[in-house]
């Protein structure tokens, strides 16, 4: 390492130091909101100072673009999955202002989890280097010279600083304020492993790096011995084409019987045998068939490599195309087991989230089939399907599935259509603030009937108590959020509850 590398390693400490100052402030035993985008792009603003060379290039605005767009479901929400798009934002962001951003997603993808993998071992790692790097560097006599040279200016520095103490009544007033051993009583354990942890979580894109034991793994591989001639094993034999032939005839088989028995029960109304209900015929097959899929899907993979026997013969390919599109109605046949299954218990996290795989494993069938017929190479469909993934999450993070659940459930309850299932109020209600626009609905449709019961009063009391506790957190700045300003103003604007007499509507500031 050159000493010409010492200034860069103080600067980025420097900075980085800086910036667990401020995530102290922001964040250390504070509510959460904008704070988090606030960071990130202070963040990226350090990561841009690291390398201002990266500013020459006429399109170097196009990044801060992509990051903010990016950084946006920070503003509308922070949870973890907005947390996570950042993160791998601010990782291609600080990857491609060092120039170790390689092209294609999916090389992208794995520098990202390399990346990540190594990050929180980065500081560590460079710490130890930079100081072993020093003492090769510095001899004792400069050593001694370095810190003799602070001596004189240290010392008369406090001279000077009591003398104006002295003198200036303002400066004793802020010198009697510094309590040394209330700083000493202020540092605790958890605020420094605090520190350390955002220290080690922003070096790695103040000084982002990729390790190098991949290159080291290919080095070693292309120095491998050659390879020697290939003979048939029984492997070829096991897995050759005419065994992908008659396992691909045996598949579709199995799965015509399976896409005729759904469309019988679920499409067209078939009555299901003694002692077994829609629901459960529904429930029993949702999860199970989407893993057949994924099992369907690596088969195909495995079986139709670019440039294999198996994947230029016309017949396998004309059945693999048939099996797909049977996998495919196999999901869609999932999706609509589960909408029965909802339709009968309600709506949940687990459920929502099903439906978005569902989605997600009959997007990578079809792209399989993409890939077969265009004769793309595995590349492509990895990038492909993660292109599909990104934009699914970051979707998702402007959707406010607390809301969704519980308009659902209060939609589609027994109390306000007179069929389903009672609602689940309780489960509504520890959905968090979200849910109390619906909550409130059901209340006043609930209120005329049962109003002197005890569980609907203590229901009534517990969400405007839940009311008080979220509007007492959003009274610090830090927990702001475009989501949850949204919802303040729908409660701003909702009059009183349809029974006051059940309890006293929440009044801000009360």
């Amino acid at each position: 390492m050159k000493t010409s590398l010492a200034p860069s390693y103080c600067r980025r400490m420097g900075t980085g130091i800086l910036l667990v100052a401020l995530a102290d402030f922001l964040f250390y035993g504070q509510p959460v909101g904008i704070t988090v985008f606030l960071f990130a792009v202070l963040l990226a603003a350090a990561v841009v100072a690291m390398h201002p060379a990266a500013l020459s290039n006429g399109r170097v605005w196009l990044k801060p673009v992509a990051l903010l767009a990016a950084l946006l479901p920070l503003i509308e929400n922070v949870s973890p999955l907005s947390v996570l798009v950042a993160v791998l934002a601010l990782a291609v962001f600080a990857l491609s202002l060092a120039a170790l951003l390689r092209a294609g997603l999916a090389r992208i993808a794995n520098q990202l989890c390399v990346f990540l993998l190594a990050a929180p071992f980065r500081f560590a790692r460079d710490f130890l280097r930079w100081r072993k790097v020093a003492r090769q560097l510095e001899r004792p006599r400069i050593r001694l010279a370095a810190i003799a040279v602070w001596v004189m200016p240290l010392t008369l520095g406090v001279v000077f600083l009591a003398l104006f103490g002295a003198a200036n009544p303002i400066i004793e007033h802020w010198l009697s304020l510094i309590d040394l051993y209330a700083l000493l009583e202020r540092v605790e354990v958890g605020r420094l492993v605090f520190w350390l942890i955002v220290l080690a979580g922003v070096w790695a894109f103040l000084r982002p790096r990729l390790p190098r034991f991949p290159s080291r793994i290919k080095r070693v591989a292309t120095a491998a011995p050659a390879a020697r001639p290939p003979r048939t094993t029984a492997e070829d034999i096991i897995f050759g084409k005419a065994a992908i032939l008659r396992a691909l005839i045996v598949f579709n088989a199995l799965f015509a019987v399976q896409t005729v028995l759904d469309a019988a029960y679920l499409w067209g109304g078939a009555a299901l045998p003694d002692g077994l209900t829609y629901a459960a015929y529904a429930h029993r097959g949702a999860y199970p068939l989407v893993l057949t899929a994924l099992l369907a899907a690596s088969f195909v993979l495995a079986a139709l490599r670019p440039d294999s026997e198996t994947s230029h013969d016309p017949l396998i390919r004309r059945l693999v195309y048939l099996w797909v599109a049977q996998n495919i109605v196999l999901v869609v046949s999932s999706i609509l087991r589960l909408d029965l299954y909802v339709d009968v218990y309600a709506l949940t996290y687990l459920r929502i989230a099903a439906f978005v795989w569902m989605g997600l494993v009959a997007t990578g069938l079809a792209l399989i089939i993409a890939r077969i017929a265009l004769a793309k190479s595995s590349e492509w469909l990895f990038s492909a399907n993660l292109l599909t993934l990104s934009a699914t999450l970051y979707v998702c993070c402007f959707v406010n599935f607390a809301a969704l659940i519980a308009n659902y459930n209060v939609d589609h309850s027994y109390e306000m259509t007179g069929q389903g299932v009672p609602l689940d109020s309780w489960y509504v209600n520890s959905l968090g603030a979200s849910a109390l626009p619906a909550l409130d609905r059901f209340i006043d449709h609930q209120s005329a009937s049962v109003a002197n019961n005890p569980d609907f009063r203590q229901l009534v009391a517990v969400r405007h108590a839940g009311e008080g506790s979220y509007r007492a957190v959003l009274n610090y700045w830090r927990a702001w959020t475009f989501r949850d300003w949204r919802l303040l103003r729908a409660l701003d604007k909702r009059g009183p509850l349809a029974n006051p007499a059940v309890t006293e509507p929440y009044a801000p500031g009360r």
